[in-house]
């Protein structure tokens, strides 16, 4: 007898095998926030739950069982191979949604121990001669280059008109790309993350792009993140310095892109920024850091896996099962946050940008990004306001997180060219914001793409490489 599908809103609708919660599909992706805390409620701190393809995984839904996962790579490997299927011989199909986070490349995300070291030293190091004033003079320029864009209109949509752009305009340079790149790349790798029929193409420009950058820096270096990879000391294929320029793209789209829009969400409509900003009690970093709280640009990352058997949070791991930080969920432990209400002024011990030796290197960049991003458009336009109820604002929501898909607005419409200080145009091609000891880095947070973006990445590479 076939028994009936439960309705869609119906508390059964989203499990699967052995009634484990599915993180994959509309149930698990509406409320997502909500599922975490019905979790939590069930199972405690870490909880069995599906990924796509029903496949088992853990979900880390406590503050201290996230750091501890982090900080051990050791017992929670973050190199796929690990993963006791693939040991199995469990094939993950070509365009599996999974693919691109189970699939290991020779990147720092998806290494640990020596090969890791090896990796992040050459990142960081190179990383580290950016300087946060250079780069805050591109985000001004590209910002006010943006907000020209549509300032004359009294109107627009924040996310695709300023938030899903800005960091790329940005990232393109650090990387040491043509800036005229710059548009086609943020197209191009919206594209590919959004896994449309044209993602594929929109991958082969991105890996072909890049791929060009590395052989023109390779001839001709340059003050920039490319030239530095190629010229480091840990001697770096010209596959590994493609695929760390790829990881930086694709990070500042995909994190710091979600990080202006819910920021700029929360002051035009949460009544503790408005009142706070316009009153000097809280500054614009602060607000910065209350929404890495509350609404941190990834919920999850996956994944690590278990080296060996053990014990979290009260469950028992097997060697090579999958487990994925729970940031968003950490963030609201109530553990840690029995008062939501409460604010975290000065409070860094969020997870938005994970924790341990996989931690964003260059988080402090993704800050400065946003917060001069948003500083330039709220000083153009002092008065915008959201054109839409804020419960009208829709969200796409993915296994790592959620995309507000747009922020209408309105403002006074005034002339183009009204916040470009006069004689500071900014840095162009010839003028890299670079210095030779600054602590600060460009944002490279875990890697989470459409399956139609990377599925063809290393056929790609190769086929390029063998080009030479």
């Amino acid at each position: 007898m076939n028994m009936p599908s439960p309705p869609p809103q119906c508390p059964a609708h989203g499990l699967g095998p052995d009634s484990l919660q599915r993180l994959h599909g509309p149930d698990a992706q509406r409320d997502p926030m909500a599922l975490y805390e019905k979790l939590r409620a069930e199972h405690g701190a870490v909880a069995p739950v599906l990924v796509h393809g029903d496949l088992p995984a853990w979900l880390v839904l406590g503050h201290n069982e996230n750091l501890e996962v982090a900080r051990n790579p050791g017992r929670f490997a973050r190199d796929p191979r690990t993963w006791r299927a693939a040991q199995e011989g469990t094939v993950i199909p070509a365009d599996h949604p999974l693919g691109p986070m189970v699939t290991w490349w020779p990147v720092i995300n998806f290494n640990d121990g020596p090969v890791f070291e090896r990796l992040r030293g050459a990142v960081l190091d190179s990383l580290q001669r950016f300087d946060r004033r250079g780069v805050r003079r591109y985000v001004t320029r590209f910002a006010h280059q943006l907000i020209d864009d549509f300032v004359a209109h009294g109107r627009a949509d924040l996310v695709a008109e300023f938030s899903s752009q800005l960091p790329m305009l940005v990232a393109t340079q650090l990387v040491g790309a043509p800036e005229e790149h710059g548009p086609k790349l943020v197209q191009a790798v919206r594209d590919m993350l959004q896994g449309t029929e044209s993602a594929l193409a929109s991958d082969e420009y991105v890996t072909t792009t890049l791929y060009q950058l590395v052989e023109n820096k390779k001839a001709a270096r340059g003050h920039d993140l490319t030239s530095w990879l190629l010229d480091h000391h840990a001697d770096l294929t010209d596959v590994e310095v493609l695929a760390h320029i790829r990881v930086v793209l694709v990070a500042a789209y995909e994190t710091t892109a979600n990080l202006i829009a819910n920021t700029l969400r929360m002051v035009l409509t949460d009544d503790r920024f408005r009142a706070s900003l316009s009153g000097g009690r809280m500054t614009l970093p602060d607000a910065l850091e209350q929404v890495l709280w509350d609404q941190p640009p990834l919920n999850t990352i996956l994944g690590r896996w278990a080296t060996a058997d053990t014990v979290l949070g009260g469950q028992q791991i097997k060697g090579g099962d999958m487990l994925l930080l729970g940031l968003a969920a950490g963030n609201v432990d109530p553990e840690i946050r029995p008062d939501l209400a409460q604010p975290v002024h000065g409070n860094r011990s969020h997870l938005a940008f994970s924790a341990g030796p996989h931690e964003c290197p260059g988080q402090d960049i993704g800050r400065a990004i946003a917060d001069t991003g948003i500083e330039a458009l709220l000083s153009r336009l002092p008065d915008i306001e959201l054109s839409v109820d804020d419960s009208a604002l829709k969200r796409r929501g993915t296994l790592m997180s959620q995309h507000l898909e747009e922020l209408p607005v309105t403002f006074t419409p005034q002339r183009p060219g009204g916040g470009t200080p006069a004689g500071h145009p900014g840095p162009g091609p010839e003028q890299p914001p670079v210095t030779s000891h600054s602590p600060d880095g460009v944002p490279a947070a875990s890697r989470s793409q459409s399956p139609a973006g990377l599925r063809n990445l290393w056929p790609w590479l190769g086929r390029l490489f063998r080009r030479r």
